[in-house]
């Protein structure tokens, strides 16, 4: 059997219960990337906070929710492309009108 373009053997859906945590995790991230998509990341940035809480570690969960919106935060101070900027504007204006006041 032919390993796919990641490296990884084809494995059936109904396999994916037989690999370990992180081969899964490997597998999807490294997918993610190939495909750019961000909204796996970001859907993994929302629930890891969740996840430490569920394993006992809540302490740790509201350091993430703070270190990831660090990290976000970053990002888009580092981007002083004005055009950039403009472009996100309505972004910033939906969000505050949906969520604020």
């Amino acid at each position: 059997m032919a390993a796919s373009e990641d490296g990884y053997l084809p494995v059936m859906e109904d396999d994916f219960e037989q690999l370990s945590t992180d081969e899964l995790r490997d597998r999807a991230v490294e997918h993610a990337k190939r495909h750019w998509d961000v909204r796996f990341f970001w859907r993994l940035l929302k629930l890891i906070p969740a996840a430490e809480a569920v394993s006992g570690r809540t302490e740790v969960s509201e350091a993430s929710v703070a270190q990831a919106s660090g990290f976000l935060y970053e990002a888009l101070a580092e981007e002083s492309d004005p055009g950039v900027q403009e472009a996100l504007r309505p972004v910033y204006i939906d969000y505050l009108r949906e969520h604020v006041n």
